[in-house]
């Protein structure tokens, strides 16, 4: 008779252990498997979330001045008059190696505008761009669109004691009031918000943006390459990735992953103690049929490979059983958790990973019972007759 079948004849004997050992393996393996599969969909998730939510990368025309401000407070008697960038050029960034890293693109111009005999701030937006950027801004009315409607801020709000369906006249000019802008603790309160072409004729800066800001998704790019492609096809800027944004989220994610990792690995070393001590029982519970094997001839390697392939078998079975079970809660939980705005992903990786780490967990919790029973002399075996 062969090893392999006196390692099947072994378990159909033994099914009710060997049950129990597939299912202490199985709940181990879809643990991590589920979650590992959650924060990787999560993780995904919230890094499309956090790469939308605002800007990383901004361009500015290149001043050889150092800025003068901080914090929102402007030295005082300092103007700095920096030249504006043409429009068109910005059709240049399509030229660049990650364009597709580029989720949005939020042209901006500035200048003040004068309003019953004050000097406000107006800011002309592409509407579609510069509200897909800035999402938690909460607006009562609606946003912009097109022609001469305004988005006011807050603290513009209160000097003039602005309505919805108010018309102000900026520069001579007459603006409705569409949408009233809440506090957002910024300098986007000081503002009047315009669309981008007419703002750019109320002051007088036709076809030109005084700043851009650029959502970009760097999960596969580093941030820094991108703004050096953004430099070289927009000369005459200066580009500047928001390092803090940035690593704030990678972070962020980096801790959620690192949580996830540390539950998994807990999970591992309980079902590898599980397995560790059904084989120790079953090593005892075979003391007289190891023996037998040891007086019929068996050598110490037969009986070792006995225990550690009845382990791999068992073992494989539960690393199978487990990746599935583990992608089904995955499927289950997630419309839970994320109201179903994340999605799973099949990921090869994991799937070969959680079978083998399976192997190696069973074989590992194994080889100390296996060492022991190749260790069984053939006479102390037998007296348990």
């Amino acid at each position: 008779m062969r090893l392999e079948h006196i390692v099947l004849h072994n378990l159909r004997r033994r099914k009710g252990r060997a049950i129990f050992l597939v299912i202490g393996l199985l709940i181990g393996v879809a643990t991590v498997v589920t979650l590992l599969s959650l924060t990787d969909a999560m993780g995904q998730r919230a890094q499309h979330e956090l790469e939308n939510f605002g800007a990383n990368i901004i361009i500015t025309p290149r001043s050889d001045a150092l800025a003068l401000n901080y914090g929102g407070i402007q030295l005082a008697g300092v103007t700095l008059v920096a030249k504006e960038l043409e429009q068109s050029s910005l059709a240049n960034i399509d030229d660049i190696p990650n364009r597709r890293n580029v989720a949005t693109i939020a042209p901006k111009v500035l200048g003040a505008v004068e309003v019953d005999g004050q000097r406000i701030m107006m800011m002309g937006v592409d509407p579609a761009a510069e509200f897909k950027l800035k999402r938690w801004w909460s607006i009562a009315g609606r946003p912009v669109e097109q022609g001469r409607e305004l988005l006011v801020g807050d603290a513009v709000v209160k000097r003039f004691n602005l309505n919805m369906g108010d018309t102000l006249k900026v520069n001579g000019q007459d603006f409705t009031v569409v949408g009233l802008l809440a506090k957002t603790g910024s300098q986007d309160d000081q503002l009047l918000i315009a669309p981008l072409d007419e703002a750019q004729a109320t002051l007088g800066k036709p076809g030109q943006v005084s700043m851009v800001e650029i959502a970009a998704l760097c999960h596969d790019c580093p941030v820094d390459d991108m703004v050096n492609q953004l430099q070289t096809v927009l000369p005459g800027t200066d580009v500047q990735a928001v390092q803090k944004v940035v690593k704030t989220r990678m972070h962020a994610l980096g801790q959620f992953r690192l949580f996830a990792w540390g539950v998994a690995v807990t999970v591992v070393i309980i079902g590898a103690l599980l397995v560790f001590v059904t084989m120790m029982g079953a090593i005892s519970e075979r003391t007289r049929e190891i023996g037998i094997f040891r007086a019929i001839g068996y050598r110490r390697r037969h009986v070792l490979h006995l225990v550690l392939m009845e382990a791999t078998i068992v073992s494989a079975l539960a690393g199978v059983l487990g990746y599935l079970t583990g992608v089904a809660a995955t499927l289950v939980a997630l419309p839970l958790l994320d109201g179903g705005k994340a999605s799973w992903q099949w990921n090869p990786t994991l799937a070969v990973a959680a079978v083998f780490a399976a192997i190696f967990v069973g074989l590992l919790a194994s080889l100390q019972p296996a060492f022991r029973a190749s260790r069984l002399e053939p006479s102390e075996a037998l007296r348990a007759l």
